[in-house]
Parts: structure tokens; C-alpha cells; sequence
């Protein structure tokens, strides 16, 4: 059975300003019809997308301990970046209006010949009704770790305090919230008396992985997990999340040294690239849709669990075990691919 966490661990968590957005504990449940579906092990969802901010998503946990910091230490004026359809900005805007922060956000046009919707719907129109101060347009290829700092630049010369929040909120402050909800998934595990055989999810940013892989470890939990990336080659994507995973660790003044072979990662479902969709993500996305009612998104979560049901397909997982896939939300990005999703009326 699963080990709950350590003392010093909850204790250091406990010790990090944090605001509380998430409607936590966010369900874990079985997918009973995906499972028969498949035909293979037991898969179980971790939704959080459901975690209650703007329509939710995995953003929320990392915003609470990065808004949290940034009242802390008094600014005013929230910066943060993502591509064109990013789920990170609208949680951004959303979670800095709960504390009366401005933003400026910079949206990078990572996704080349879109269709018109990827520009105006979606994650777009929701960051116009949020309501940011700004909203900035990057051509793609930028370091837009750089442009960050140009634009917290140009408004400390206006007499803000800006406080700037990296893509997907993926430094060691952010990744805390994924440290949280590992512990969260123990808790549920063990008072359901479930065994976990693996966690799976899509990996971008890397702070969601590098989170709960330094939480499980942490925990001494034995639970592996596995991030499908989204963008990056295999070596690149684990690199990253292994950086991250070890700046986490020792901001939690975990004991001993990050073990770096927990870090896995799979790229072999990225497609043509970030954002680019694959017939395998829209088919995760029907099967998911018509045999539990629920919505993934076309960019990380589609993905993610075209690239879990594959591996299901193949063998990587057998009957009796139990597989836990964590939902990172953004259905909303749904509305920007309607061409790759309807392309004709259905009436």
C-alpha cells in the first residue's frame, strides 16, 4: 500500500505563502467503460480539470503558491507568457483578479496556419473577458524567458512591482502545487484502498511532473510516474523535468539526493509538434468523450492520452493493475480546433 507523507515535508509545504484557489480534493475515480473498452488494466482519472478557477486545469495548484509569493512580496502587477491557446495565462489572469493584480500576458504564435478560430476563441476570448491589462503577441521562436524580463522592465520604470511567472507557472515555487496534489493522490489511494501501478499525464513545461515525481519520491510512495510529451524529444523533455524536479526537492529540503532515474518520459506522440494535432489525440478525445462524457483537450491531455491508450493497446500495461491518469484540463481549447473537430455542419 501507498506511504503517506513525512512530517517535514508537510511541514515545509506548510511553510511557503500560498493562496488557495483549488476546490480540493479533486476526484479520482474509475473510467469502468474506457477499461472494458480497452480491455486491459484498470484506468482511473485524477480530474484536474476540475479544480475551479476559470474553468480549472492544472495551472490553479501552481498559482497558488506563485500568486501567493507574489503578494508576499508586494507586487502589483502580474507578467506571464504561453502560447497563443495557453490554459496557463487564463488561470494566470483569473487568479491574479481574485487578489486585484494587473497582468500582462505575451502570447507566443507558436502554432503556424491555424484555422481563424485558434486566434479569436478559446483560451483567447476567455483572457479578453477575464480582462488582462495587456495582452502581447510574440512571433514564435523568441526566448520568451527574455521578453518576460523586458516587459517587467518597462513597467517597473512605470512604478509597478512586477512579478513574473514562467510559461506553464513551471519553476520550483509553481511546481509546489504538484507536490501538493501527489500528496492529495496518496491520501485518496489509501483511503480507497487502491494500489497504484502508474501515474500518466502529458508534459510540457515540466512543472506538473516534476512535481509530483519529487512528491511521490518524497513520500517514499513507490508510485511511477509517466509524462507524454507534448513538444519536446524524449532526452530534452526529461532533462527539463529532471532540472526542475531536483530545484523542487531541495526547496522542500527533501532528505537525500532527487533520484534522477524516477524521471520517464515518452515523445513518441507529439505529431508535427506542439499544438499540431494528431488523428491519434482527436481518436483519445472521441473514445474518452463517448464511453465516460469526458472532454480532454487537443493540445496536452489529448495527447497525453492518445499516449496512454496506445500503450495500453500495446501491452505496456496489463490486467490487474491500476493506472491513474491525471487530467490537466484546457477543454476550452477545444472551441479554437473546430476545424479539426467538425469541419463541416452536422445539420
Amino acid at each position: 500500500m501507498n506511504r503517506g507523507f513525512p512530517k517535514d515535508i508537510l511541514m515545509s509545504l506548510a511553510s511557503f505563502a500560498r493562496v488557495r484557489f483549488t476546490q480540493a480534493p479533486t476526484p479520482l475515480h474509475l473510467l469502468p467503460r474506457l477499461s472494458a473498452e480497452l480491455g486491459g488494466p484498470d484506468i482511473y482519472i485524477k480530474r484536474d480539470d476540475n479544480t475551479g478557477l476559470a474553468l480549472g486545469g492544472n495551472k490553479t495548484r501552481k498559482l497558488e503558491f506563485l500568486i501567493g509569493d507574489a503578494l508576499q512580496k508586494g507586487a502589483t502587477h502580474i507578467v506571464t507568457q504561453g502560447a497563443t491557446q495557453s490554459n496557463h495565462v487564463r488561470q494566470t489572469i483569473a487568479a491574479a483578479n481574485r487578489h486585484g493584480l494587473r497582468t500582462t500576458v505575451l502570447l507566443e504564435e507558436r502554432v503556424s496556419g491555424a484555422h481563424e478560430d485558434y486566434y479569436r476563441n478559446g483560451n483567447v476570448l476567455l483572457d479578453q473577458i477575464l480582462g488582462a491589462a495587456a495582452i502581447e503577441t510574440r512571433p514564435a521562436g523568441l526566448d520568451m524567458n527574455a521578453e518576460l524580463l523586458t516587459v517587467g522592465e518597462r513597467l517597473r520604470a512605470a512604478g509597478e512591482l512586477p512579478y513574473l511567472i514562467p510559461g506553464g507557472g513551471s519553476n520550483a515555487i509553481g511546481a509546489l502545487g504538484y507536490v501538493v496534489a501527489a500528496h492529495e493522490i496518496i491520501e485518496q489511494a489509501d483511503a480507497a484502498g487502491l494500489r497504484i501501478d502508474q501515474v500518466v499525464h502529458a508534459t510540457g513545461s515540466t512543472g506538473t511532473q516534476a512535481g509530483l515525481v519529487a512528491g511521490f519520491e518524497a513520500a517514499n510512495s513507490h508510485i511511477p510516474v509517466l509524462g507524454i510529451s507534448v513538444r519536446a524529444p524524449r532526452d530534452r523533455q526529461e532533462a527539463n523535468v529532471r532540472k526542475l524536479a531536483r530545484e523542487t526537492w531541495a526547496l522542500l529540503h527533501a532528505r537525500g539526493e532527487f533520484p534522477d532515474d524516477a524521471v520517464q518520459a515518452n515523445a513518441d506522440y507529439v505529431g508535427g509538434g506542439y499544438g499540431v494535432p494528431t488523428e491519434a489525440m482527436v481518436d483519445a478525445v472521441h473514445l474518452l468523450a463517448r464511453t465516460e462524457g469526458i472532454l480532454l483537450d487537443p493540445v496536452y491531455s489529448g495527447k497525453g492520452f492518445a499516449g496512454l491508450v496506445d500503450l495500453v493497446r500495446k501491452g505496456r500495461f496489463r490486467k490487474g493493475q491500476n493506472i491513474v491518469f491525471v487530467h490537466t484540463g484546457g477543454a476550452v481549447g477545444l472551441f479554437a480546433y473546430r476545424d479539426t473537430f467538425a469541419p463541416a455542419p452536422a445539420f
